[in-house]
């Protein structure tokens, strides 16, 4: 008798048991389709977007940061550009979507960026949103509530000691997301903060040509206050940390009998502020026979324009500690 072989033999299944295990393939199918969809996103949309994380950032200075530490692995799309400024912005439906399509963001943190906050809190729900202040410790930030503003100072980038930590904040959020490229990130982080640290030895020495009695500063806003702790100026702003708030005839007549008592020479303009709060004050000097010129243009809250002298934020430092030490030397 013939011996039935194990693979000789054919079980023949009824339509029903037929019609069962193609849904049960089917259901694998539709199960493994979506496992990929929900557990690759970001793979996918980088393979989309040329490999390159998309990163959303608000002012220039943290685009530049950025940029810089992320290299090639990153684009960058910052929502304010040169002359914007940051504590009136509002976000429009283009930033939304932007803001909705990035892989992630980073902004300033410190009510820097006025009500867009709300914004920020609710994505980070969904995805890294991470504030570049994150990091510095409480202690060494200025309160902001003395001058019409939030709890804390927002203008950490003044101190550039401060701004090292911020890239340091941008390297290890990076590293996290992209641990593939973690040793680029941070061989660019190093060679960034080493920038940064002669940038901080350059603006001493540099603050330290102006003679002692003559280290005030006066710009329109109250942005200078870490740059006036950091290197031994004084600073007074017309207005408060935010230009959100309001100066008034009693803030004019504030500053202007200032500088009338204390013989200051020269004011100074910033890029993202209208000139006429300092053009008022001036003019108030004046009428007590005591002139004042504009020392120059400053940039607090925003860089300077492709290809100008304050395009990044090393040279916006430099041109605006090299303006102010000109004017007052």
């Amino acid at each position: 008798m013939k011996k039935i072989e194990a693979t000789e033999i054919k079980v023949k299944k009824s339509p029903l048991q037929r019609a069962k295990m193609t849904l049960s393939v089917l259901a694998l199918i539709v199960i493994a389709a979506c496992a990929k969809v929900e557990g690759e996103p970001d793979q996918q949309r980088r393979a989309e977007d040329g490999g390159k994380i998309q990163i959303v950032t608000t002012i220039g200075m943290i685009t530049d940061v950025v940029q810089e530490i992320g290299g090639g692995e990153v684009e960058v799309k910052g929502l304010m550009g040169p002359g914007v400024d940051p504590h009136l912005y509002k976000a429009s439906q283009g930033d939304i979507q932007k803001l909705d399509d990035a892989d992630m963001i980073f902004y300033g943190g410190l009510h820097l960026e006025g009500k867009m906050t709300e914004i920020f809190e609710k994505l980070e729900k969904r995805k890294p949103t991470v504030a570049v202040s994150r990091d510095i410790d409480p202690s060494l930030l200025r309160s902001g509530e003395d001058a019409g503003g939030s709890q804390y100072d927002p203008h950490i980038w003044f101190n550039v000691k401060h701004w090292v930590s911020a890239a340091e904040t941008i390297r290890d959020t990076l590293s996290e997301y992209d641990p593939a490229h973690a040793a680029e990130y941070g061989k660019n982080a190093e060679a960034y903060i080493a920038e940064l640290n002669k940038l901080d030895a350059e603006v001493r020495e540099r603050i330290a040509e102006i003679p002692e009695e003559g280290r005030v500063l006066v710009t329109a806003h109250d942005a200078f206050g870490y740059f006036g702790d950091a290197y031994g100026i004084k600073v007074m702003g017309l207005q408060g940390i935010s230009t959100a708030s309001e100066y008034g005839s009693k803030d004019v007549s504030k500053l202007r009998d200032f500088l009338v008592e204390n013989k200051i020479k020269a004011v100074f303009v910033e890029s993202s502020i209208p000139t006429k709060s300092m053009e008022a004050v001036i003019a108030g000097a004046k009428e007590l026979s005591h002139d004042v010129k504009i020392g120059g243009e400053l940039y607090s809250d925003s860089m300077g324009e492709p290809g100008s002298d304050a395009d990044t934020y090393i040279n916006m430092v430099r041109h605006n500690v090299n303006t102010i030490t000109e004017a007052l030397k």
